[in-house]
């Protein structure tokens, strides 16, 4: 079953004459969203996570019938704190809309208008692997800002969304540039 909604690698009506004379064919371009779909080391390090809680929130169950309830409410707050980080692990990636670019992390979202960014391209360097500390040579794209020094890289072609996926990489990569040259002052 695939989930078209807020992601702008799904197929489009490209027959319509709105569709042709738009850079992105979109629907809404004032809501947030994703310009590509997660990866599959994303989505299963948060299935894993989500599995790991369903274990713990039986626990707590038995647990609580048990006649413990000081175990039972520690081990549902674990078991709602693992659906949380599995939650926030799904949205994390870089998300664009008419007012700017935003970049999700585990623990800290920054976005910046269109107007503050000065140029989005790819390039060639040592990125992470899976987030790791192990760098292996691949691209990643960044931002270059009208003032200050750019932002880290927004994606890299090593990274959960897009490890062993290089043609995904270039497809988001090349709508998130087509987002800044349009909404780009």
């Amino acid at each position: 079953m695939p989930l078209p909604f807020l992601t702008a690698d799904r197929d489009l009506d490209l027959d319509t004459p709105a569709a042709d004379s738009a850079a992105l064919p979109h629907d809404e371009p004032d809501h947030w969203r994703r310009p590509y779909r997660p990866g599959p080391w994303r989505v299963g390090a948060a299935a894993v996570f989500l599995l790991l809680a369903s274990f713990v929130l039986i626990s707590a169950m038995i647990i609580a019938m048990a006649g413990s309830l000081p175990g039972a409410a520690a081990c549902a707050v674990l078991g709602a704190g693992l659906i949380a980080f599995a939650l926030r692990l799904l949205r994390v990636g870089v998300w664009v809309s008419a007012h700017g670019l935003r970049q999700v992390n585990l623990l800290r979202t920054a976005t910046e208008p269109w107007s503050a960014i000065a140029a989005v391209r790819t390039r060639q360097e040592p990125v992470r692997w899976l987030g790791l500390p192990r760098t292996v040579q691949g691209q990643s794209l960044i931002i270059e800002r009208t003032q200050g020094e750019p932002l880290r890289p927004l994606i890299t072609d090593h990274n959960g969304d897009f490890l062993s996926r290089p043609e995904a990489f270039e497809r988001a990569a090349d709508v998130l540039e087509a987002w800044a040259a349009e909404y780009r002052d």
